[in-house]
This record gives C-alpha cells, sequence and structure tokens, in this order.
C-alpha cells in the first residue's frame, strides 16, 4: 500500500528537469511542474476509461482539502456521475449566468456600432437602457423566454408608446439573434415578438382636401415671402406631390426643361427605383424661374447658409406653419395624400395615380423596368391635376 502524502513531503519537494507525481493513494496524487508549480490530480475510471480531473494549486488547497475534494469526487463516482462531466456543466452554468441580456446586448451593440449613424447607435443603446435593462439587464440571456420579452414590450405599450415598442422587440430580437450565432444560446427568444404586440396605427399625413381649403392654400403659399428655395419649393410641391426629400435633393441635371420631365435616380427614392416626374406647363416655369435664382449651383433648392446642401424639411415645415397652418392641419407630406385623394375622385385610373406616388410594385421583376410605365398617361393627369390646381387657386369651389 502507497504511503500517504505529508505537508513536509509535499512542501520540501523541489522541481525536476520534468513534471512528476507525489502520490497520496486511491488516485489521489500531487504533480510538481518544472515551474516549481504543484497541481492536485484524481485518477479514477468512469465507463472503463481512465480520466483525470483537476483539484486545485498547493498550497492554496491544501492536502487536507484536496483530500475531501477526492472524496466528493468518488462520491459522484459512486453515484454514475463523471465528475469531469459535472465540472464542465458547473462551469457552463457559471459561464451563462454571467452573460447578462444587458453584457450580451452592449457587447453586440458595440460590433454594429461600424455600420451605424452616430445617431442610430445613440438611439438604439438608448431605447435599451430606458425600456429593456430596466427589467431584463440583469438576468442570464439563457434564462430569458418569449414571455419575459413580451411583459417588458407590454409595460412600454401600457405607456402609450406602441411604435417604441416595435423598435425594442425589433433590437432585442437582433440582440438574442446574435447571442444564437455566438453560442451564448440555444435559441433566439424575441425573435418575431412584434407580430404579438399591438398592430401599428394607420399613419396619416394632415393635409387638406376641400377644394376651397386648398385654393386658399395655393394663394397662401405663392403670397408667403420667405428664403427663395423654400418659397419655390412650396409653389412646385403641390404640383408634383413627391416626397420631401425628393424634392429638396433635386439636382438639375434630374431636370430636362425641355422634355418637361424629372428624372429621379434609384439612390435618392424611398424604394431605390428610379422616378420619372412628368413637368406640366406651371412646373416647367417654376422650375425655369428658380434656375435664375440658384446661382448656378448643382442643387435646384440650395439652402441659404450653404450653396453645397440643400433646404431642410423642417424649413419647408415652418414656413407652412407661418401661413397658419397648424400641424394638426397641414403638412409637407399631405401633398401626396391631397393628390392621391382628389385624382381618384376625379376618376382617374388608379395605377396611374399609384406609379406617379412612386409606391412599390409588388411584383419585383415588372418593378425594376417600370419607372416609365404609363408615362403618357401620366403626363396628360399631371397636366388636368396642374390645371386644375389653378382652377382653385383662382377660386373655383370644385
Amino acid at each position: 500500500m502507497p504511503q500517504k502524502l505529508t505537508d513536509t513531503a509535499i512542501r520540501t519537494a523541489k522541481p525536476r528537469e520534468k513534471s512528476y507525481k507525489l502520490a497520496d493513494g486511491g488516485g489521489l496524487y500531487i504533480e510538481v511542474a518544472p515551474g516549481g508549480g504543484k497541481w492536485w490530480r484524481l485518477k479514477y475510471r468512469f465507463e472503463g476509461k481512465e480520466k483525470r480531473i483537476s483539484l486545485g494549486v498547493y498550497p492554496a488547497v491544501s492536502l487536507k482539502e484536496a483530500r475531501l475534494r477526492a472524496l466528493a469526487a468518488k462520491a459522484q463516482l459512486s453515484r454514475g456521475i463523471d465528475p469531469s462531466a459535472e465540472r464542465k456543466a458547473a462551469k457552463a452554468e457559471t459561464v451563462a449566468a454571467s452573460q447578462t441580456f444587458e453584457k450580451v446586448a452592449r457587447e453586440w451593440h458595440t460590433k454594429q456600432i461600424g455600420k451605424w449613424t452616430p445617431r442610430h447607435a445613440g438611439n438604439v443603446l438608448r431605447r435599451l437602457e430606458v425600456h429593456a435593462f430596466p427589467d431584463l439587464g440583469a438576468r442570464p440571456i439563457a434564462d430569458l423566454g418569449a414571455p419575459d420579452f413580451l411583459a417588458m414590450l407590454h409595460k412600454v405599450e401600457s405607456d402609450g408608446h406602441i411604435e417604441t415598442a416595435r423598435r425594442v422587440a425589433q433590437i432585442c430580437g437582433q440582440v438574442t439573434r446574435y447571442a444564437r450565432l455566438a453560442g451564448i444560446v440555444a435559441a433566439d427568444a424575441a425573435s418575431g415578438l412584434t407580430e404579438a404586440l399591438t398592430a401599428r396605427p394607420a399613419q396619416h399625413f394632415a393635409t387638406i382636401t376641400e377644394p376651397e381649403k386648398i385654393g386658399r392654400l395655393l394663394r397662401a403659399i405663392d403670397e408667403y415671402q420667405g428664403e427663395p428655395s423654400t418659397c419655390y419649393a412650396l409653389r412646385i410641391l403641390p404640383y408634383v406631390f413627391v416626397r420631401s426629400s425628393e424634392l429638396r435633393g433635386a439636382t438639375w441635371d434630374e431636370v430636362d426643361l425641355d422634355k418637361a420631365e424629372w428624372l429621379i435616380p434609384a439612390e435618392r427614392m424611398k424604394m431605390k427605383r428610379p422616378h420619372v416626374v412628368p413637368l406640366a406647363r406651371q412646373a416647367v416655369a417654376l422650375f425655369a424661374s428658380m434656375r435664375q435664382l440658384s446661382g448656378g449651383g448643382r442643387l435646384v433648392f440650395p439652402g441659404l447658409a450653404s450653396a453645397t446642401r440643400p433646404i431642410s424639411d423642417v424649413g419647408l415645415l415652418n414656413a407652412l406653419r407661418r401661413m397658419g397652418y397648424a400641424r394638426g392641419e397641414m403638412t409637407v407630406h399631405g401633398f401626396r395624400s391631397m393628390a392621391s385623394t382628389l385624382l381618384n375622385e376625379q376618376g382617374f385610373n388608379r395605377d396611374w395615380i399609384e406609379r406617379q406616388l412612386a409606391h412599390c410594385e409588388k411584383n419585383a421583376v415588372r418593378a425594376a423596368y417600370n419607372h416609365a410605365e404609363y408615362l403618357p398617361e401620366r403626363r396628360r393627369m399631371m397636366q388636368a391635376w396642374a390645371d386644375y390646381l389653378d382652377e382653385l387657386r383662382a377660386g373655383a369651389k370644385a
């Protein structure tokens, strides 16, 4: 029977050129490394295979403590438990417990920053800090299920923040998807949560559709005394009813006054497809006048502070407010709603109207080639629309 180790024997054991062992019996031994380190090991057999586990480093783990740890491991063996596998599972559980939702979310956020603008990155982090972290941040992400995320999101909804709840749900879904791909969790529990949230309310932009009120609005725009680019942009907008960003960012190389066409390139369109705007005679005349005022620069509507930057959406909106049109009465986007409503009421082909509004074509193949679709018909419609607006400006009531 091997002689049992003593503290003196362990303490005085000197390192050698190669590692060597000092046995204590029952599979327990201490390994003395060439560098002087002394490691407790336990050798055992499980399911016919020889295995080893570490029980700590001497003198932090004394001889007495090492023997107690060895006894605990043998007790596991007697119950059919592999001490090595049990230890790995316990370690994995410890690691999982340290991977809190906040820690993983911040790690994900850091990795995305290079893809985002500083403003967007700040918005994402702020939504997590305000809405998600207070309830879920300290909890291990592996312990979180869909009900946990939904409980948090429903609180956001109950505060009246319907759209914010949807945005937070999307962010949480991205975080858990990252955690799954990184091997931190087995499934992304926050995926698809928007389906369980309150439906997004339809977005209605304030507009004016009563003919008499439209006439008053057009006269107010004509009489408005402001910065030239803003004045002309507002005069042209009713005739073309494009999106504000599409109008404000217009460049002279897009506008062909001889052909009476404005071709907005795909990169400036919401749907990322080129868009042809037929220009009525009234719009051509306004563009021609603006060309005389734009100083020969690239932009059709240069800002007052810099000829290389266009006017702002806020500038157009503020002009409407100065004319006396409140937020709930008329918006810049409202000119699109105005045209859509009245052109449909006047019996114009719905496809012509939708194409002129540059709404998304469901058939992707067809959409790739249809930027000039119905162009002759749309040209007639746009001239008829411009003439109708002029009648309203002159005081017609219908």
